[in-house]
């Protein structure tokens, strides 16, 4: 990556997933440190936009360019990961085991050897609950006990556990219902970003986290692909 290319850099992108119409993509850059909140994308737009950025798939037209490299030169398994390290990924599609404990869940991206756990990741653990503001009281309760939010903070404490240099964050607030959930985890994202040096995209039509956010708000025409500012009367 060189210093004047944008960690992601989509353009002319059109991807097939399923839906009434292909996901398009004008045009789309992001830095290292920006903040965003891309609305405008379904459940599958956001899973397949999720998948491009990552390079689990490619375009059926246009580029998609992660630190100034296309991904369709990613020819090996090694050389997917290292793309993959440089994000961190929040999906409800991602798994708990419901038998382990909050902490060994949260351990997971750190290591396999969670029973019995080293102090130096437990260490770990508890750094990451706080930084997402998950009370360390929690770490040792059935994962399968914690609220909606509760889940969703340690979705996002593993996004952070490998360092990545940006956060894709799918729809994360969909499951929230409650006063001021959205709020109170557009605020925990935009702190714990903040405090990583780490950026974000989050897809979400979610108008109260993305206040909170305080990101860069920005919408997709489903037609076109055209990404524009959104529209003031849409975030009051």
């Amino acid at each position: 990556m060189t210093d004047s290319a944008p960690l992601i850099e989509i353009r002319d992108v059109v991807k097939q997933y399923g839906g009434a119409v292909p996901l398009r993509i004008r045009h789309f850059t992001v830095g290292t440190m920006d903040g965003v909140v891309l609305s405008g994308l379904d459940a599958g737009a956001a899973e397949t936009f999720v998948h491009l950025v990552s390079g689990a798939s490619v375009p059926d037209e246009g580029t998609v360019r992660i630190a100034g490299v296309d991904t369709r030169a990613i020819a090996t398994d090694a050389d997917w990961l290292t793309s993959l390290d440089q994000f961190g990924i929040v999906t409800h599609r991602a798994v708990f085991i419901e038998a382990l404990p909050v902490a060994a869940n949260m351990a997971l991206p750190l290591t396999v050897a969670i029973d019995p756990m080293a102090a130096g990741t437990r260490l770990e653990v508890e750094r990451l609950a706080r930084l997402v503001q998950l009370p360390d009281a929690r770490l040792d309760a059935p994962i399968n006990a914690l609220t909606v939010t509760e889940r969703l903070r340690v979705h996002l404490a593993r996004a952070f556990a490998p360092k990545p240099a940006i956060l894709l964050l799918e729809r994360p607030t969909m499951g929230l219902t409650g006063p001021g959930e959205a709020s109170a985890f557009g605020r925990v994202l935009k702190d714990a970003a903040a405090k990583s040096g780490c950026g974000f995209v989050a897809l979400s039509d979610d108008a109260e986290f993305a206040r909170a956010s305080s990101a860069t708000r920005l919408t997709v025409d489903a037609a076109t692909g055209r990404v524009s500012r959104a529209s003031r009367w849409w975030w009051r």
